[in-house]
Parts: C-alpha cells; sequence; structure tokens
C-alpha cells in the first residue's frame, strides 16, 4: 500500500475540532514541525495533545498553543515555554503531569494493545495519592485535580496502575522513510517518535528522505510501517530547518 501524501496538508484533512494527537520530539529534536504548522493552518481547536513537552515559545507545539488551539495537555516537561506555563496558572489550559518513563510507557503500552500496567514510578507522591492540579480556576484555586491510583504490591515493592495512552492521530519526524511507512530515526531524534507513532490510531509520519520500498535493509527499520498510514516528504528546506532550543558559545 502506498501510502504517500502530497502534502502535510492533505496528510491532515479529515482532522476536526477535539481531536487528540500524540506527538514525538523531545525538546525541539525530532518535531514534526510541517505537521504542526499543517494543523495550526487547518484551524483545528479544542485538540488534547499527548507529548514530552509543548515545544517553545513561537517553535514546535508552542505555535499551536499560542493560538489557543490546545485545551489540554498530557506531558512531562514544561518548563521552556512561557506562554505554557501562563496559560496553565491561569486557568485557560488541562494539564497532566506525568514522569517521563511513564509516558513513554504508556503510549508504548497503547500501541501494543496493553490497557494498564503496573510501575513503582510515583508512589508516594501526588502522583499515586492524587490532588496534583490539573486545571486552575481563574481566581487561582484548583479547578481539576488529579484523582487517586490504585495501588499494588509485587515482590514487597508498592507499584501504581498507569493506564496506556492511545490518541486519534500521531504526528511523528523521521530522517528516512519509505512508502510503506516504514520509518529511520537520526539519532537523539529518534526520543519519543517511535512511541508517539505507535499510540496514533492513524499515524502521519513527516520524513526528510523518501526511500523506495525494498531498499531499507529490515535490520535497521527503527519503526515498522504497520504503526503508520500516512507520509509526507519534506522539502530540503523544511528538512533543514532544525531548531536549537538554547545556543550556548563560549571562547576557546
Amino acid at each position: 500500500m502506498d501510502k504517500l501524501m502530497a502534502t502535510a496538508a492533505q496528510a491532515l484533512a479529515d482532522v476536526t475540532d477535539g481531536r487528540s494527537f500524540a506527538v514525538g520530539g523531545f525538546g525541539l529534536s525530532g518535531v514534526p514541525e510541517a505537521l504542526i504548522g499543517a494543523l495550526y493552518e487547518s484551524g483545528a481547536s479544542g485538540l488534547t495533545v499527548v507529548s514530552n513537552n509543548c515545544g517553545v515559545d513561537g517553535r514546535g507545539l508552542g505555535v499551536l498553543l499560542a493560538a489557543g488551539r490546545i485545551a489540554r495537555v498530557t506531558g512531562s516537561y514544561i518548563g521552556e515555554n512561557k506562554e505554557f506555563a501562563r496559560q496553565y496558572l491561569g486557568g485557560e489550559l488541562e494539564v497532566e503531569l506525568t514522569p517521563q518513563g511513564t509516558l513513554a510507557e504508556r503510549l508504548r503500552a497503547g500501541g501494543a494493545g496493553i490497557p494498564a500496567f503496573y510501575t513503582p514510578a510515583g508512589v508516594g507522591t501526588q502522583v499515586a495519592e492524587g490532588g496534583l492540579p490539573w486545571r486552575y480556576a481563574p481566581d487561582g484555586s484548583v479547578a481539576v485535580a488529579s484523582p487517586p491510583k490504585e495501588v499494588r504490591a509485587f515482590g514487597g515493592v508498592e507499584h501504581i496502575l498507569e493506564h496506556a495512552i492511545v490518541t486519534d492521530y500521531a504526528l511523528v519526524r523521521a530522517a528516512r522513510g519509505d512508502r510503506d511507512g516504514n520509518l529511520v530515526f537520526r539519532r537523539a531524534a529518534r526520543n519519543f517518535n517511535p512511541l508517539a507513532a505507535m499510540a496514533g490510531r492513524i499515524t502521519v509520519a513527516e520524513v526528510e528522505e523518501l526511500i523506495e520500498p525494498g531498499v531499507l535493509d529490515p535490520d535497521e527499520i527503527h519503526l515498522p510501517g504497520v504503526f503508520v498510514q500516512r507520509v509526507v516528504t519534506l522539502t530540503p528546506e523544511q528538512a533543514a530547518d532544525k531548531g536549537i532550543e538554547k545556543r550556548t558559545v563560549r571562547e576557546r
């Protein structure tokens, strides 16, 4: 099956308001910028996003955030986005913070058909006990708080129950991919991309280089095409446009 789409806009043409998205990337590494841009241009709003972080001001998911298109975020880090913090503390955005490893496994479990799992991460904290502020009221009080989670001991060690994540769509970026959707990621840009791709019912991948089917060695494929429904090829300019979260220069 040829999964190649002509444009990012065509790949997301069926997106409507209120949809959920798992989005790959870590900081600005491996972020599907072209697909995020197409999602912004679609005008869809009220979105639920699952991603390690929500980009930075003006890049990545920060573009959708600044436009008020995101209603809820599940992630593990928000420290580099001032607009994110403003919306969260102002009661405009619902945020579920979860340990980073737990987030990774929740995405993987969703793709593997595992409904839930137990983990020791978060035992003895508000992650387990509940009460984390998911949404603030305009007056600064907590409008919605996290519920307590089931705790069970295995081998004398307490674990908490975490539920898998499955989203309507997943947006990911790969270094190489073929028309069948088989993907190869480059170094650190691999990060959350394979896991996000597994969790989406419809996964759209933007690839920097399109490879014909059969060229990729099966042993070098990081994500098999069974998890990918649509593929978009980036232009050379789009492929080269890779943001740097913090640029540090020092004298040698």
